[in-house]
């Protein structure tokens, strides 16, 4: 725990203490990765330590406008890391279980209201129209606190807000699109005709024009571009599952990023080596989104064996 050194009534935590949980879940949500997130954390917290805190009307504000300048800092150059990325980049995911420990998501308060299709878009945002989003759709910042953050006048972060929006929606994808019901439903037809290496099965679960996303980092074998077309995605799935899912395999349902999703994992030892999450539209899977590079499931719990 991080040692406070400025005095304050007995019980009385904090205001970076009290407010860790949310400063992560903005570091997350901005970033995308919770090694980064960390990171952004590690220097705010430095930052609250240096800071005059006598003139400090508004500590969560005051802090969500220093983690968010981290934050739009690092996105710039976290851009060009990704474009030089082997295969395609996805957000690191959050994954917690029906029962049992929690993934250390817990860290950036629990991420799962963006699912990673939603993160995965706001790659194609910049930084600044990623930031206004994020904190005015996610956390409810109004614009005048976003404009302070960004050093822009409330309605220039108003715009950008705005802006992100649409190129969101032309992106395929917003908040609140799916039914959870038909989206849990989609997932496990989707696990049950993939063990079974069911071809025909699957394509009845995949939409026709479904985009496959994948990210092994260049440690491990995945698809370096996006897959599309029921048929190519059912085929590339039944040859990994012939391929990966030796007797020790197994898969379980989850939650990623607080949506129905699937891990595989090692039986044994309860190891995950891949996360599944998925887009669902009138009941049928139009993207999915694999996480096989180990370096960004290391933070996983794993399953009870």
């Amino acid at each position: 725990m991080i040692d406070d050194q400025e005095p304050h009534a007995p019980g009385a935590p904090d205001a970076f203490e009290a407010n860790r949980r949310y400063l992560g879940s903005v570091a997350y949500r901005l970033l995308g990765s919770f090694t980064d997130a960390e990171d952004v954390l590690q220097d705010a917290w430095l930052r609250w330590q240096a800071a005059d805190r006598t003139t400090v009307a508004d500590p969560r504000a005051f802090l969500t406008t220093v983690v968010t300048r981290l934050c739009y800092d690092q996105l710039g150059s976290a851009r060009a890391r990704r474009e030089a990325y082997y295969g395609e980049w996805l957000p690191e995911p959050s994954v917690s279980y029906a029962d049992g420990p929690d993934s250390p998501a817990e860290l950036a308060e629990r991420g799962e209201s963006v699912s990673l299709a939603l993160l995965t878009v706001l790659e194609q945002l910049t930084p600044a129209e990623r930031a206004a989003f994020v904190l005015h759709d996610v956390f409810a910042v109004d614009f005048e606190e976003i404009g302070t953050s960004l050093e822009r006048t409330p309605d220039a972060a108003r715009q950008l807000a705005s802006r992100a929006r649409r190129r969101i929606r032309a992106g395929g994808r917003h908040p609140g699109d799916t039914d959870p019901g038909a989206h849990r439903r989609a997932v496990e037809a989707f696990a049950a005709a993939s063990t079974r290496g069911d071809i025909l099965a699957l394509m009845d679960v995949l939409d026709p024009d479904v985009a496959w996303h994948a990210d092994g980092g260049g440690i491990v074998r995945a698809a370096a571009r996006t897959v599309h077309g029921a048929d190519r995605v059912a085929r590339l799935v039944a040859g990994m599952v012939a391929k990966w899912f030796t007797p020790d395999a197994a898969i379980a349902t989850a939650a990623v990023n607080g949506e129905p999703g699937l891990l595989w994992y090692d039986r044994t030892t309860g190891t995950v080596h891949g996360v599944f999450a998925f887009t669902v539209t009138d009941g049928r899977i139009t993207a999915a989104y694999v996480v096989v590079n180990p370096e960004k499931l290391a933070r996983i719990h794993p399953l009870p064996v």
